[in-house]
């Protein structure tokens, strides 16, 4: 965990300050709702379809024990006693108050949490791997950059008001769990030659327009990272669009002057201010690090006697298999807590959940919890020791359904339950997926399947790079969703292909299990993934049975 300074807390206390004095003029009438709305933005306000909504900040995914109980004493005091877990790594509650926003963003600066820069035309929440500083497979702790970057790009005076909203994503693993290449801009940590650098990818995005990052620069020093970043915003606050907000982010600017135009002015850009005030030198990286306080992991044992009982327990080596990761450090193991049972709203959490959730990371993770873009919860530091009774009390909680990146741990968008923007219901949709795919022998013989849902063309629930991926439209005053097969998130990421007409609310499960069926009969075994069938198959198999007469 990084822990803030006086400076941080003071500037959130007086930021609670400024904002409760606007929403004051609001209630009083001295701001309308279009004066009002750039300020509340700021502070990571919507309004949505029935109330105002409150995203809250979570810096790269990493939450203390005592800052998720705040979480859970806002939903349970100004909230209807939920939060949702968004793809950004960021938790937000959809029922607070308008006068009672002030009093929830204080009890929230008190740990050290906000909602600035969670909305509106600037840098959001930078996002990286909920496996960072645990994982088996990476170079180094990547929260590390992304703790810069956030201190770079607070408040930022030349990048407030951006064309669009601008969104960075840093992984420093071979196993790409930050879906960088859908990033405005991504970084892949690598050491070349023993020195730590980055690859710079830019342009990618979903939404309207969905295109993958094309890489610009092959290998970034870390001490250049800050004024490299600031000559890509640079470029983008410049040329990008203006005139037309379906065209104003920088995947567009990106594809109309081709990436190879585009990286020769960052390079002049770059050429002018690399060698100036934003490089970083190691006295500087060593001070942000020095104020990440890690846990001390003691030498314990790999596959302790205790583990290797609770493994004849075929429930339990069902949920070890599926939610449970090796660790780099002996004797421990990274855990995923399922946020998707089988009914409920993906990424949600109630306040009890969450409250349960705290006391068990103080009890058996040392008190860090993660947030995943997937809309999942990690423990990522577990003594292997602690397993079978973390399980038994995650079960009592309903956060251990073994389904982890199976057809049922589905990505959602709140949609048109919450979203003024959306054309459709993405839950509803969710919910009668995970009940069709209940069964945890089934799911598992399917195997993995990344199933993404959006209620909308701005893609909040990232269907573009599903396996199987649905979107709602509206048709004739009536939600319809269309199908797309073969995305994917990771480093080799792709935009899945339409493969036909959009079917209505009442044919969307069905449509999904005949492509499920497909998959199963014609795979060449239970090794060949979902994914790896459309790859090999191509899409005209699943599309014929997908839309067969019934």
């Amino acid at each position: 965990m990084y822990v803030y300074d006086e400076f941080d807390r003071a500037f959130l206390q007086e930021r609670v300050a400024e904002f409760r004095d606007q929403v004051e003029r609001r209630l009083a009438g001295e701001l309308n709702e279009e004066e009002f709305k750039p300020l509340r933005l700021m502070n990571g306000v919507y309004l949505q379809l029935h109330a105002y909504m409150l995203r809250v900040c979570i810096p790269y995914g990493t939450l203390s024990a005592r800052q998720l109980r705040a979480m859970a004493a806002v939903a349970r005091k100004y909230d209807r006693g939920y939060g949702h877990f968004t793809t950004r790594q960021n938790i937000q509650f959809n029922w607070i108050k308008l006068a009672e926003l002030p009093d929830a963003m204080a009890d929230l600066a008190e740990v050290g949490i906000h909602g600035i820069q969670t909305s509106g035309n600037c840098i959001r929440n930078t996002t990286t791997d909920p496996w960072a500083g645990a994982a088996a497979d990476e170079v180094e702790d990547p929260r590390l950059y992304a703790e810069v970057i956030r201190q770079w790009s607070t408040l930022h005076p030349e990048f407030t008001y951006l064309p669009r909203k601008f969104k960075i994503a840093i992984t420093a693993a071979k196993h790409d769990r930050a879906a960088i290449r859908v990033h405005d801009v991504g970084l892949r940590l690598y050491k070349r030659d023993g020195k730590t650098g980055f690859e710079v990818s830019v342009g990618g995005g979903l939404g309207r327009s969905p295109y993958i990052g094309k890489t610009i620069r092959d290998f970034l020093p870390e001490e250049d990272l800050l004024s490299y970043l600031e000559a890509i915003l640079r470029t983008y606050n410049l040329g990008g669009r203006r005139d037309n907000i379906y065209k104003a982010r920088i995947k567009i600017q990106v594809h109309e002057m081709g990436a190879e135009a585009f990286a020769q002015k960052v390079e002049a850009e770059w050429a002018e201010i690399r060698d100036g005030a934003l490089k970083l030198d190691k006295a500087a990286l060593d001070a942000i690090r020095d104020r990440f306080l890690n846990p001390a992991l003691e030498d314990l044992e790999d596959a302790p006697a205790v583990l290797a009982t609770a493994l004849a327990d075929s429930d339990f080596a069902r949920w070890h298999a599926n939610s449970v990761a090796p660790h780099k450090a002996k004797g421990h193991a990274i855990v995923t807590l399922s946020l998707k049972p089988v009914g409920a709203p993906p990424g949600d959490a109630t306040a009890d959940q969450m409250d349960a959730i705290a006391d068990l990371a103080d009890q058996y993770a040392y008190g860090e919890i993660r947030v995943a873009h997937e809309q999942n919860l990690t423990f990522p530091y577990v003594r292997q020791k602690d397993l079978p009774a973390l399980w038994a009390k995650l079960k009592a909680i309903g956060v251990a359904t073994p389904n982890v990146g199976l057809i049922s741990d589905i990505i959602a968008c709140p949609g048109l339950d919450y979203c003024s923007l959306a054309n459709a219901r993405s839950i509803p949709v969710a919910q009668k997926l995970t009940e069709r795919f209940a069964d945890d022998a089934r799911i598992a013989d399917i195997g993995r399947l990344h199933l993404n849902i959006s209620g909308c063309i701005n893609a909040c629930g990232h269907h573009h790079v599903g396996h199987i991926g649905i979107l709602g439209v509206e048709k004739k005053d009536e939600e319809f969703f269309q199908i797309t097969l073969g995305g994917k998130g990771n480093s080799k990421a792709r935009i899945g292909e339409l493969i036909g007409p959009a079917v209505s609310e009442g044919e969307v499960v069905d449509v999904v299990e005949r492509l499920v069926e497909t998959y199963l009969d014609l795979r060449t075994s239970p090794a060949e993934t979902f994914i790896a069938a459309v790859q090999r198959l191509g899409t005209d198999p699943f599309k014929e049975r997908a839309y067969a007469p019934r």
